[in-house]
């Protein structure tokens, strides 16, 4: 297809985008579901644990939003597919599933109580998101090389991520009660600090460089799967331990040597694994 005809859309990374966007948007569904059974049972404890299941649905939703991210850029790249267009969409799925859905569901768990000052957070998280995509969008298009080896300031899907896995525990913590009780007053301020991160200069690996050609020696094979298996065993809070340990490692990372960093972010020059891949 000619630029003249219209943009390059492939179906299958479009496709995980708009799973993406679809999970993002049922997320913020949820969270108005949520707010209007509350609201209109006057406070039963019945309603309060009805109202608690579709917060837990809509974190299970922005999760998987994470997941049809990943996924996304994958497919692309395996199929040599990336495109300008691709990388636009994507953004616009982030902003809905990374950005509303997540300063909506802080909002209805807690900011509400503080209406002028919540709109102030939750906008503060959602433009702060917002210009990080952009930046990205821009940074990408200069040099999509550099773009795909390492992020400038924590990844957008990743803070989601940190914030439904943390509202997933805190709300694990709490099942019996059906509610997030004192804990949930940890969201507001961390949100302004994710904020913050995410338009700040630390640099985060993308580890894009892992792909189907990628090897590891077998204990580094089996601390990967022992990680998968001990987080499908324990959902409601390895998540929230992943998206913490990526979220300190930025910090660190300036410190480690280059061996280290290549040893745990994969990062090999994408000309020495795919040397006849170039046309």
């Amino acid at each position: 297809m000619s630029e003249e005809n219209g943009p390059k859309i492939y179906l299958l990374p479009n496709l995980m985008t708009a799973g993406n966007l679809f999970c993002g948007f049922a997320a913020s569904l949820k969270i108005v579901e949520s707010a209007m059974i509350f609201a209109g049972s006057g406070g039963a404890r019945v309603a309060l644990a009805d109202a608690s299941l579709q917060i837990q649905h809509a974190i299970w939703l922005i999760l998987a939003s994470c997941i049809f991210d990943l996924l996304d850029g994958r497919l692309a790249r395996l199929g040599g597919h990336e495109s300008p267009f691709g990388r636009e969409f994507d953004s616009l799925a982030d902003i809905v599933s990374f950005g509303v859905a997540p300063a909506l569901m802080v909002y209805k768990i807690v900011l509400f109580e503080f209406p002028r000052f919540g709109w102030i957070v939750a906008s503060i998280y959602l433009v702060c998101g917002a210009l990080r995509l952009a930046r990205f969008n821009c940074l990408a298009a200069a040099d999509s090389a550099a773009a795909n080896r390492e992020f400038t300031g924590f990844p957008i899907p990743a803070a989601a991520g940190m914030i439904a896995s943390l509202t997933l525990f805190m709300l694990w913590l709490d099942e019996h009660d059906r509610q997030l009780g004192s804990g949930r007053w940890v969201l507001p301020p961390l949100m302004l600090f994710l904020a913050w991160m995410m338009f700040s200069k630390f640099k985060y690996p993308s580890f894009k460089g892992v792909s189907w050609r990628s090897t590891r020696s077998l204990p580094k094979f089996l601390s990967i799967v022992i990680v998968v298996v001990v987080t499908a065993m324990n959902f409601e809070w390895m998540p929230a331990v992943i998206f913490i340990a990526y979220l300190f490692y930025g910090f660190f990372r300036p410190f480690l040597s280059r061996e280290m960093k290549r040893d745990i972010e994969d990062d090999t020059d994408e000309d020495d694994i795919h040397p006849t891949d170039s046309p």
